[in-house]
C-alpha cells in the first residue's frame, strides 16, 4: 500500500490475541508479547536488527511521509501528543493531561515541561501550533500532504487553507506548555485527529511548506530531528537504515545501543533470523514460512488480527486527472456500470481460498471493510455476496451479458467484445499470488480478463489513483486508523483515496450520521449500527470488495525482550527493548 491515512491513515477497542510460544508453554499478553523468561542474563546495550522488506520513500517527515515503511522509522523517532493503549484507549504521550470545554469544542492540553529535541532543544507549545498550522497551509496538499483530516474540522480551517487570511484559528498557544484545539462543532474523533507526530518548529520555522519534503531536515540522516528514543543518523539507502539511542530521551536513556532496519527479501528472511542476521520480523512475518519454525527453541512467534485488509477495487468512474475528486466532472466506466455485473465478479471469486490456501489460515474472511480488530466489526449485520459461480453466470445472463461468438466468454449487451483490465504491485507476495488466480476464477464464468504486467507499488499507485486511465480492475491494500474506524478516508465520495470514483448519497449521509457528534458522541453503539448500514450498502453497490485480512506475524529472537505489541503498533516503548546473553 503507498498510502494510508496513515498509513493516515487506526479503530477503538480490544480484541482477543493469540499468543504461540515456540519452544515455551508460558503463555504471554499484548502488553509484555515475550515476557516469558525464555531469554538469560540482560546485557547492556547492543544492536537489534528488525527487518523490512519494501525500502522506505526516505522522506522523514512527520506530515509528508506516504509510506509504511518510512513510518516504521517515523514511530519511532517521533511523538505525538497521546497515544493509545491496548484497548484503543488514549493515553498521555507529549501531552500530560487534556480536557474539554463544556460543549466538547474546544480541546486543551497540558503538555510535558520535561522533553527535548534531539538537539537539546526544549519541546514547547510552539511545536504543537506550528505542526497543526503548516497542514493547514495552502501549499500543504500540493506539496503532497494528504492528512487534512486532522486539520479540516477546526475552526478558520477554509479560510486559512484557502489563503483568505493568514491566521488559523483553529489552534492556540495558551501559554509555553498549554494550547487548545477548537473544533467547528463537538468532534467525536478529536483525540485522533490530534495525535499526529510532532514537526520541532525551530528547524522548519523559515521552511515554505511547499519545501519542506526537499529540506535537509526531511531527508538526511542526522538532521531529521524527533523527541523520540532513537534517532537515525546512518542509512545506506535501500538497505539499512540505523537508529541510535536518545541518550537525554525524557523516559530515560534506551536499553539499546542502536535498532538497525534491514531491507530484506520476505523468501530469504526466516532463514536470516534462524541464522542470527536478523533479530526480529515484525507484523510482516510470511505466513507460508510458520511451520518451518513453528518447533524452534529460540524463537517465539506472536500472531493477531489486522486492522488492515487487501481489497479488489472497480474503477466506476474515470474522468480529467485536473479533478480527481469532483464527481460532476467524472464520466462512467461503461465495462463496470451495471450493479448485475459487478456482483457477478463477487460471486466468481473464492476468497476463502486465499485465506485458506494463500494465508495457511493465518487470516480472515471479510464482507465488509471492517477486520476483526476494530470495534466496528460487525459480521452479524451484514449479508455478503458469497461465493457462487453457478449465480455470478446467472446474473450475467439476466443483465444480457452472453458469449455470442462460442469463444468461451461473454460480451457486452450490446454484442461488443468484453475484455477486463487487471491491475496489481509487487511487493506483497500474496497479492501477487492472488492476481493471476482472480484473472482464472472470473474467466471460470465467461469474463476475459487482461491481467497487466504488475509494476513497482508507487507507480501501480499512481495510475490507480488518476482518472483518465484503462484500469478496470485494481488490487491494494488499506489499514482502519487505531484512533477511529471511520472508512470515510477511502470510501467517502469526494475522498482522495476513493480511487473507484464511486459516489453514493445513501453511503454518504450514512458516514456522515455516524459521526454526528449530537448522536455520535460517547455513543459507540450508535456508531457501529450506523457503520453496519452503511456496510450493507457497501457490499451491494460492489466498488470495492475486501478480500482477506491477513494475521499479524510477529517473529523474533528469544534474546529480544522488552517487546510491546499491541493491536495497532510494535513499536511503542523501543526504550524499554533490550538483549539477553
Amino acid at each position: 500500500m503507498k498510502k494510508n491515512n496513515f498509513y493516515a491513515f487506526l479503530a477503538t477497542a480490544a480484541f482477543a490475541t493469540t499468543l504461540v510460544a515456540c519452544g515455551s508453554s508460558d503463555t504471554g499478553s499484548e502488553t509484555d508479547a515475550n515476557d516469558s523468561g525464555a531469554g538469560g542474563e540482560e546485557v547492556e546495550g547492543g544492536n537489534a536488527n528488525l527487518a523490512m522488506f519494501s525500502p522506505p520513500e526516505n522522506l522523514f517527515n512527520p506530515i509528508l511521509y506516504t509510506s509504511l515503511y518510512d513510518a516504521h522509522i517515523l514511530e519511532i523517532t517521533h511523538e505525538g501528543l497521546v497515544q493509545q493503549n491496548e484497548d484503543f484507549s488514549f493515553a498521555p504521550e507529549l501531552a500530560e493531561d487534556w480536557s474539554f470545554n463544556e460543549d466538547n469544542t474546544e480541546l486543551t492540553y497540558t503538555l510535558r515541561q520535561d522533553v527535548k529535541w534531539h538537539d537539546g532543544e526544549d519541546f514547547t507549545a510552539d511545536d504543537v501550533v506550528f505542526t497543526f498550522t503548516s497542514i493547514a497551509d495552502p501549499e500543504y496538499g500540493a506539496a503532497g500532504g494528504v492528512r487534512q483530516e486532522y486539520v479540516n474540522t477546526l475552526v478558520g480551517y477554509e479560510e486559512y487553507s484557502s489563503g483568505e487570511t493568514d491566521v488559523f484559528e483553529g489552534i492556540e498557544k495558551i501559554d509555553d506548555y498549554t494550547v487548545t484545539f477548537k473544533f467547528n462543532e463537538p468532534n467525536v474523533q478529536a483525540l485522533a485527529n490530534t495525535s499526529i507526530n510532532l514537526l520541532p518548529e525551530h528547524i522548519f520555522v523559515d521552511v515554505p511548506v511547499s519545501e519542506m519534503a526537499s529540506h535537509s531536515s526531511s531527508i538526511d540522516v542526522g538532521e531529521i530531528i524527533g523527541t523520540g528514543p532513537f534517532q537515525l543518523t546512518e542509512m545506506l539507502e535501500n538497505e539499512q537504515y540505523i537508529l541510535t539511542a536518545n541518550e537525554d530521551y525524557y523516559l530515560g536513556a534506551p536499553k539499546l545501543d542502536s535498532i538497525t532496519w534491514k531491507v530484506v527479501s520476505a523468501s530469504v528472511a526466516a532463514g536470516m533470523l534462524e541464522q542470527g542476521e536478523l533479530d526480529y520480523i515484525p507484523r510482516d512475518f510470511p505466513a507460508a514460512d510458520v511451520a518451518t519454525i513453528e518447533g524452534s527453541d529460540s524463537l517465539t512467534i506472536f500472531e493477531q488480527p489486522q486492522l488492515g485488509y487487501q481489497y479488489l477495487g472497480l474503477k466506476i468512474n474515470h474522468g480529467p486527472n485536473d479533478s480527481l475528486t469532483d464527481p460532476d466532472t467524472w464520466e462512467a466506466n461503461e465495462k463496470l456500470e451495471d450493479v448485475e455485473f459487478r456482483q457477478a465478479i463477487v460471486h466468481a471469486i473464492d476468497r476463502q481460498s486465499f485465506v485458506d490456501g494463500f494465508l495457511r489460515g493465518h487470516g480472515e474472511l471479510l464482507d465488509a471493510p471492517f477486520p476483526e480488530a476494530s470495534w466496528a466489526y460487525n459480521p452479524d449485520a451484514v449479508e455478503g455476496l458469497a461465493y457462487d459461480p453457478e449465480l455470478a453466470e446467472q446474473k450475467l445472463a439476466d443483465a444480457g451479458y452472453e458469449d455470442v461468438n462460442d469463444d468461451g466468454f461473454v460480451e457486452d449487451p450490446d454484442g461488443n467484445e468484453l475484455v477486463i483490465n487487471l491491475d496489481y504491485p509487487v511487493g506483497n507476495p500474496v497479492r501477487e499470488q492472488v492476481a493471476p488466480v482472480l484473472k482464472e476464477q472470473l474467466e471460470a464464468v465467461g469474463i476475459q480478463v487482461n491481467l497487466n504486467t504488475p509494476r513497482e507499488a508507487p507507480a501501480h499507485f499512481e495510475i490507480i489513483e488518476e482518472n483518465d486511465t484503462d484500469v478496470d480492475l485494481f488490487l491494494a491494500g488499506w489499514s482502519l486508523s487505531s484512533g477511529d474506524p471511520d472508512p470515510a478516508p477511502i470510501n467517502g465520495g469526494t475522498s482522495a483515496y476513493n480511487y473507484s470514483r464511486f459516489l453514493d448519497e445513501e453511503q454518504e449521509v450514512l458516514l456522515r450520521e455516524a459521526v454526528d457528534p449530537e448522536l455520535a458522541f460517547d455513543n459507540q453503539e450508535y456508531r457501529r449500527e450506523k457503520y453496519g448500514e452503511w456496510a450493507q450498502l457497501f457490499i451491494d453497490n460492489v466498488y470495492s470488495v475486501p478480500l482477506y485480512a491477513e494475521s499479524e506475524i510477529h517473529v523474533y529472537n528469544n534474546q529480544l525482550q522488552g517487546l510491546t505489541i499491541k493491536p495497532f503498533t510494535f513499536k511503542d516503548d523501543t526504550h524499554e527493548w533490550f538483549l539477553t546473553e
